[in-house]
């Protein structure tokens, strides 16, 4: 009986925690509850970060978007409720002057595909919204080509009438079995070549990205008549820099170069795609904690009936214990005994609501697989790490579980434990 490998040991902690089945039954299910019940939460909360986070998969996060809007107070002598807009010199401007910005895309805007048709080919007439690009908006806002070629440089300095279509476009305007390469489509009644065709990469916007028509900048603001206006932009920050530094400083030039007033809150509009990116984060970030906070409450409160259910056995078994240390046994023997049966029960039960909970999780996002691209909830699972950790926790819960049950049980002298009547 000296060592914890001593398989009689074992034999007779099984037969003491058989005693009364169902009492163990329902012990051993609350710790298996607690465990199962922590890992589906963390799991579920992790398959909702992975279907949040893939709609941001295709989007640099530390991206801005800004546009022009109308003054609102005056400043150097012009009203207020002025209108302008961004030029080309703005973005040179912008790559020459702020240090913190990697790349900048500057972007035309025509129609759009809830607007009126503006895109024919042959009978066929539809609206789609054709966006005057430089081949850097793949930095910002990448796509996957299905076929051909994306825009390049060439493309803006010959001022090629040419364009790559999304995959509605694909859909609406050719037969399904027709190689749209090479083929003209007529947009606002000008002619362009497809040279390529592409998928959004990103869920975000998926359905408006569907609908769009990549022309060269420089094509789309001559064919149009922008001349050198620009209609919104978009800019990553350089690594390790916040996006926020960016955008303040882009702010504050184009207020200059545009005599807008410094303390004009509405003039410039922008959208920091990586503050909006940081929220989702810090709020499953409070998730986790919430369900870490809950989950080991409710394995903590499955462990207390462990040790209560312990200090009773403890009480009927108060002569044996007597017994024992009358004949000779150890301390050590009898509380280590007590507390190898509280550490199975838990460990056991445990372990079975982790197998169980992984499985589940397991049987949840193979059903879900891949998810479709408006998918919200993808993968739901834990690490590894996880897992480990969990088991770690429930060998500690099963110690202390047996710790005070096998300290009362040294507690109890000799002499009154013989006297005691089963």
């Amino acid at each position: 009986m000296n060592s914890i490998w001593d398989i009689d040991r074992w034999e007779e902690i099984w037969q003491v925690l058989m005693r009364n089945k169902l009492r163990t039954f329902l012990t051993a299910f609350g710790v298996f509850w607690g465990i199962f019940m922590l890992v589906i939460m963390l799991g579920s909360g992790n398959g909702l970060q992975n279907g949040v986070t893939k709609s941001f998969q295709g989007n640099a996060t530390n991206s801005v978007f800004m546009w022009t809007r109308n003054t609102s107070l005056p400043y150097d002598g012009l009203p207020r409720n002025r209108r302008f807009n961004f030029k080309n010199a703005d973005i040179e401007a912008a790559i020459n002057n702020i240090p913190e910005l990697e790349h900048i895309a500057p972007r035309c805007q025509l129609g759009g595909w809830r607007g009126g048709n503006n895109v024919t080919r042959g009978t066929v007439t539809a609206a789609f919204s054709v966006n005057g690009d430089l081949p850097i908006i793949q930095k910002i806002q990448p796509v996957t080509l299905r076929s051909g070629r994306f825009l390049n440089q060439f493309d803006i300095q010959e001022k090629r009438k040419i364009c790559v279509i999304g995959e509605r476009a694909v859909e609406t305007l050719f037969k399904k079995d027709e190689d749209p390469l090479g083929q003209y489509i007529q947009i606002s009644g000008v002619y362009f070549q497809v040279v390529g065709t592409f998928s959004p990469l990103s869920s975000n916007n998926r359905e408006e990205a569907m609908n769009s028509i990549y022309l060269p900048f420089t094509t789309f603001q001559q064919v149009f008549n922008w001349g050198d206006n620009v209609g919104w932009l978009s800019a990553t920050s350089k690594p390790n820099v916040p996006a926020s530094v960016v955008q303040e400083k882009l702010t504050e030039l184009f207020k200059k170069r545009h005599r807008v007033s410094p303390a004009d809150k509405s003039a410039v509009g922008s959208f920091n795609l990586e503050a909006e990116f940081a929220k989702f984060q810090g709020l499953f970030l409070g998730i986790k904690v919430l369900v870490w906070i809950v989950g080991l409450g409710t394995l903590f409160a499955g462990v207390i009936g462990v040790s209560n259910i312990m200090l009773i056995v403890v009480r009927e078994r108060t002569k044996e214990i007597g017994v024992r240390r009358a004949i000779g046994a150890s301390p050590w023997s009898i509380i280590s005994q007590i507390m190898l049966e509280a550490l199975l029960l838990t460990f056991t039960a445990g372990y079975m609501g982790l197998v169980a909970g992984v499985s589940l999780l397991a049987g949840i996002s193979q059903l879900l697989g891949e998810g479709d691209a408006e998918s919200m909830f993808l993968n739901p699972s834990i690490d590894l790490q996880v897992g480990l950790a969990a088991l770690a926790v429930l060998v500690v819960c099963g110690l202390l579980a047996g710790l005070i049950p096998a300290r009362r049980a040294m507690s109890i002298s000799t002499v009154d434990a013989l006297r005691t009547e089963l």
